[in-house]
């Protein structure tokens, strides 16, 4: 299965994660079919440079069948491209 997930970077106590698409048979920092974005908590909700995201390729994915996860799918729902899930998804 096709997963649209969080790819964990940078150095200890200061995480930057890549949006990627993935086999979800694939380790959560291995190899992937594409990166579509970033996100970096460590920023403020209000700051641009919070989130980063290829949408044409997000949807595209999506319509092929990919999966987001939970926390995925409330960052896309958070910048309107697919509808926010409902709490407890």
């Amino acid at each position: 299965m096709i997963k649209i997930r969080l790819s964990r970077g940078g150095t200890k106590k200061r995480p930057v994660y890549k949006v990627v698409i993935a086999d979800s048979r694939r380790a959560r920092d291995g190899r992937f079919i594409e990166k579509v974005g970033f996100f970096n908590p460590l920023l403020p909700k209000d700051k641009k440079e919070r989130v980063g995201l290829e949408a044409e390729r997000i949807k595209y994915w999506l319509s092929e069948g990919a999966q987001p996860t939970t926390r995925v799918a409330r960052i896309l729902g958070e910048n309107n491209i697919i509808p926010m899930p409902v709490n407890g998804n």
